[in-house]
């Protein structure tokens, strides 16, 4: 095993923080990342997947293990469905095209998500009013602790609202390897009733669209309203949106008509983060090289040489002013590192 020293991470992480790592492997198997943790000479480890949903503050004094394990496969199918397995390390957005190669239902409207399809389950990303649990059939994970690989099902993944147990009791003790989703061969069920979807379809003079109409209008919309990271420094929205009571949101309503929501529930509402924070005024402002999307308040932006610390900093001030104006509470999506 090759182990690399002071590397840079701007590469590895799309807000292109340009943090290092002390030490630093490539994980390309499940062998490779059995050995590697094995390493007693490195005691410390940070395990770094895509790096879409995390944003590093300092140096990382650790054997950082880049999770690259690649692979997509058919587990079994039948008249309706069928199971695919895809290893950690593949891109989220290509694994989707794959899929819609294959007229697989299911994915087309987490188009262009950033990030690997390893870390999904993590989170259980979402967006357009489907989440990774609505597919998700099981994940595979190795404890860091054995090195012995385990099967979760949904049940035992706890998935909530950009959550998950890996984000609460299983934190920091296993490392997810493949995940399998169960996806529609026929009669998709399309989901085009959330966002700008309908209008977009509208807009290209589809009436009856198929799953990859569907993704080509998630992606026009994602491209107009978020920055490549490519291009601008980013990971994509920043925070969650929050969920409040009923009674809360009657009370945040009843001063706030004119904002949008959605209703999660009789008993909870979630309010969208972005609007509270272009309320706040801060939509397109910048802070040296840390700023505020032009297009999406939600959208935390490295426009060059900024550093992890003054981006969370900016957070913490939107933060701040979110609750200090509405008396709501939002919290990073991303992953603070450090």
């Amino acid at each position: 095993m090759h182990i690399q020293k002071n590397i840079s991470l701007k590469p590895y992480n799309t807000f292109g923080i340009a943090a290092k790592a002390k030490y630093f492997c490539e994980i390309n198997s499940i062998e490779d990342l059995s050995e590697a943790l094995g390493l007693d000479d490195y005691p410390d480890k940070f395990i770094l997947s895509g790096g879409s949903n995390m944003l590093i503050t300092k140096d990382i004094e650790a054997l950082v293990l880049h999770i690259n394990m690649k692979g997509i496969r058919v587990l079994k199918e039948d008249g309706h469905h069928v199971w695919i397995k895809i290893m950690a390390g593949e891109n989220w957005h290509q694994m989707v095209l794959w899929t819609l190669e294959h007229d697989y239902g299911g994915l087309e409207n987490m188009s262009l998500i950033p990030g690997n399809t390893g870390t999904a389950p993590i989170q259980n990303i979402g967006a357009y009013g489907v989440e990774l649990k609505d597919t998700f059939e099981s994940c595979e994970a190795m404890e860091i602790d054995t090195c012995q690989i385990q099967s979760f099902s949904k049940k035992a993944c706890q998935f909530g609202y950009r959550d998950s147990y890996f984000k609460n009791e299983g934190k920091g003790k296993y490392i997810l390897t493949s995940v399998t989703l169960r996806l529609t061969k026929k009669n998709h069920l399309l989901n085009t009733s959330y966002g700008a979807i309908e209008s977009q379809l509208e807009k290209l003079g589809i009436t009856s669209p198929t799953i990859t109409d569907v993704s080509e209008a998630v992606i026009a919309i994602r491209r107009s309203k978020l920055p490549d990271p490519a291009e601008l420094g980013n990971s994509g929205s920043f925070f969650k949106n929050p969920v409040v009571t009923r009674t809360e949101f009657e009370a945040f309503s009843a001063a706030h008509p004119e904002a949008p929501f959605y209703k999660v529930s009789e008993e909870s509402y979630k309010i969208p983060a972005g609007w509270l924070i272009e309320q706040c005024g801060y939509k397109g402002k910048r802070y040296g090289d840390a700023g505020v999307h032009e297009k999406q308040a939600l959208v935390l932006v490295n426009y060059a040489d900024a550093t992890g610390t003054e981006i969370l900093t900016l957070a913490h001030t939107i933060m701040g002013s979110v609750k200090t104006k509405f008396g709501i509470e939002i919290s990073p999506e991303v992953n603070i590192i450090g």
